[in-house]
């Protein structure tokens, strides 16, 4: 894994530290925060968080970079006469924005505005972006870049447990199984400090198998790595589980007793027998039977998945595909077992949890319950039927802006450079009548607004995140933002009252985590238990978490919560939300474990959902023979809006690069760094070639988060899984040419 970096220690007399957390992926790795001179602060370990105990990946080491004045906005902007970006007043950019907004509103309707929020928020913005949409605008096109992620693994966890969170058990349970079974995953570049997990099973024992078309660096480190063609995980999976059923390794006790719909998938797994698997996917039989062996030996195993197998048109029968085979292993709900997912953003989890996602309220509820909608109505103060139904999904809302969507909010989001088919979308961004931007940096989407404000970053506010492991957790402000910035609460709050909303949006952070515990409580992903004092006092509290009724005893409150008790976490001792005179409310102590009881299903069983292997939704033919997919590097994050502003990282990582196998290079008659066109039936990038053994020879590799002539998302297929709507950025069919000067 990445060297954690030269850390420093405060020197005596200098201003304490603040522990708080790492503004970039969902491992949320804690952190501590020393104000310097020039406005910005130094970073040092914090060995007591139990996820990264102090590790840190050079992202987050060289994070304060960004809170430089020279590095980031420090004014709003609003488009002049002549076209250009300047400078304004906060009065006058907010006016603008209000004043866009409701005369869109009053020619064409409120479903003709849109927001587009990020995986980035916090749990407080994301609420209350959520609400924004709907109470103030009146829109249902609300949506955000969280569903580019795990918007795949989310359905297929909900369609087999009833219930989805990345992880259903901590990290620390991952070195003491098995078998782990890594499908599309690299932490080692995409979450360097977790690696430590997959390295410690291994010294304990354990195995590793990595799927991926590419011997990644987390490839490299693996017992056994199969490099199946991209777009077939599904058929893989389903091969692996008529291996279990040919060789009697189902748990038919287990299958019994806690699910149901085995039948029905065991038949759909039969018809993809291993030497057809192996014709599909390029793994051997024998690599198939060894996989299976490895992952059957021990008594607990798991299956974790990341962007490789959910970013597919069939994302979400891919990710079943994998669970079912769990269940089928009893790998589910059992202490050290269960399929989990590695969410990638920052607040990805939180950031669906709590109303961003077009078809959800706050609590994970669904837009379409009438109770749900209810509750929720009830907090907020406004008439349940007044809340408009579910929306588009991201990248529906981005394809529908200049049509139906004629003015956009984006908050915290650069859909320019991760968005599938991103020419087209930036195009349809150029074409709205209105587009407004928050952001900490000038963005290429924020270069394209009519109003750009600055807004605070991680270590300028508190406020909550909600991590891969769904352990809430409180980042706490270190400094004070510059002149001329302000937090997003503030702007929502600012273009409320503009719009005729004078209470509901305040914009002190704790104070709308209040409202948010309240519209939460009662739903999937109860936080109704979990304020700020206890998150200062521990480290993070793991939802579903509700508020404990005051009692007359003093005896641990259970942690069961309709979804299996919580193990190895003991009662917390910070305040609760309930109690009444002379009565003591026991903290709900959260809930690290989830299933161990029960499935979140009506039953109590978890689904099998059959599932049979299709091909992508774009294959090679003579025009288009070689299959592209796409990923990060681990010097830069995303769509780079941040990282590409770091020196240190944009030495490490300067550019985007295509990696070909040198069989393909040999046909191309290209050498190592010559500019190579990858085109696909979308449009052309050009990147310098980067020869590897470690692809396969009918693939290329290329990172997205550059824009211009290397923008690897002007080539992708925004196909959409039919139940997730996740684009199909990890498989498209594309030519690679030489360019000659």
């Amino acid at each position: 894994m990445q060297n954690t970096g030269t850390h420093t220690t405060a020197a005596p007399g200098a201003a304490t530290p603040t522990p708080t957390h790492c503004p970039y992926c969902a491992l949320q790795c804690g952190m501590n925060l020393t104000p310097v001179e020039g406005g910005t602060v130094e970073v040092s370990e914090r060995t007591d968080f139990p996820v990264n105990r102090g590790a840190l990946c050079g992202k987050g080491r060289t994070a304060p970079e960004v809170l430089a004045p020279d590095a980031r906005l420090t004014s709003p902007l609003v488009r002049s006469d002549d076209g250009a970006l300047v400078p304004a007043g906060w009065d006058e950019a907010l006016d603008r924005i209000a004043g866009n907004l409701e005369r869109t509103r009053a020619r064409y309707g409120a479903d003709a505005l849109g927001v587009f929020g990020g995986g980035g928020l916090t749990n407080e913005k994301a609420y209350a972006l959520g609400k924004f949409a709907r109470v103030v605008l009146g829109t249902s096109q609300i949506d955000y870049n969280g569903r580019f992620c795990m918007s795949s693994a989310a359905a297929a966890g909900t369609r087999a447990f009833g219930l989805d969170r990345g992880l259903p058990f901590p990290l620390e349970d991952i070195p003491r199984t098995g078998c782990v079974i890594l499908v599309g995953s690299n932490p080692a570049e995409t979450m360097p400090p977790s690696l430590r997990y997959f390295t410690e099973l291994r010294e304990n024992g354990g195995t590793l198998i990595v799927v991926d078309p590419r011997r990644t660096k987390t490839a490299e480190q693996a017992d056994l790595h199969l490099a199946p063609r991209p777009g077939t995980d599904l058929a893989l999976a389903l091969g692996m589980l008529h291996l279990v059923v040919a060789e009697g390794r189902v748990d038919a006790a287990y299958v019994e007793e806690r699910t149901s719909g085995w039948e029905e998938a065991r038949a759909a797994a039969m018809a993809h027998w291993p030497e057809h698997v192996e014709r599909i996917t390029g793994v051997s039989v024998p690599e198939l039977r060894e996989a299976v062996r490895l992952f059957c030996a021990p008594e607990a195993a798991m299956v974790l998945t990341a962007r490789g197998p959910e970013q597919q048109a069939k994302g979400t029968d891919t990710v079943g595909a994998w669970i079912n085979l769990c269940l089928a292993t009893g790998r589910a709900g059992r202490p050290l077992s269960g399929y989990g997912c590695l969410t990638g953003q920052g607040n990805g989890q939180g950031g669906r949890e709590h109303g961003q996602k077009a078809d959800q309220l706050p609590g994970y509820r669904k837009l379409t319950d009438p109770a749900a909608r209810r509750h929720v109505a009830e907090v907020w103060g406004v008439d349940p039927d007044a809340l408009p139904g579910p929306g588009r999904s991201a990248y529906e809302l981005l394809d529908a802006l200049g049509t139906d969507v004629r003015s956009l909010l984006v908050m915290g989001s650069n859909p320019v450079v991760s968005a599938p088919r991103a020419a087209h979308v930036e195009g349809r961004l150029r074409s709205l009548d209105f587009l407004a931007v928050c952001d900490v940096v000038l963005s290429e989407t924020a270069e394209l607004a009519d109003v750009v404000l600055p807004v605070t970053q991680w270590a300028e506010e508190t406020g909550t995140t909600t991590s891969l492991e769904g352990r809430v957790l409180l980042r706490r402000r270190a400094i004070t933002p510059p002149d001329g910035v302000r937090g997003d609460l503030d702007v929502l709050h600012g273009l409320a009252g503009r719009l005729g909303v004078e209470k509901g949006f305040p914009t002190g952070p704790e104070e709308v985590f209040e409202e948010l515990r309240r519209a939460s409580a009662g739903g999937p992903a109860d936080y109704s238990g979990i304020d700020y004092r206890r998150l200062a006092e521990e480290n993070g509290v793991f939802w579903p978490c509700p508020a404990q009724p005051a009692s007359d005893d003093t005896h641990t409150a259970d942690t069961g919560t309709g979804t299996g008790s919580g193990t190895g976490n003991s009662t917390a001792t910070g305040a609760g939300s309930g109690g009444g005179t002379g009565h003591r409310a026991v903290p709900h102590p959260g809930t690290p474990r989830l299933f161990l009881d029960r499935f979140a299903t009506e039953d109590g069983r978890a689904r099998f959902v059959p599932v049979t292997h299709r091909p992508s939704a774009e294959e090679p033919d003579d025009e288009y023979p070689v299959l592209l997919t796409t990923g990060r590097v681990v010097a830069q994050y995303q769509s780079g809006a941040q990282t590409r502003r770091v020196a240190e990282l944009n030495a490490a990582a300067p550019g985007p690069f295509v990696e070909l196998h040198p069989r393909l290079a040999a046909r191309l008659g290209a050498a190592e760094g010559d500019p190579l066109a990858v085109v696909s039936r979308r449009g052309r990038a050009v990147a310098p070639a980067r020869i590897t053994t470690g692809i396969r020879p009918d693939t290329v590799f290329m990172p997205f988060h550059w824009p211009g002539e290397g923008r690897a998302n002007t080539l992708t297929n925004p196909a959409l899984d039919p139940t997730s709507r996740m684009p199909e950025f990890k498989v498209c069919a594309v030519r690679v040419e030489t360019v000659t000067s």
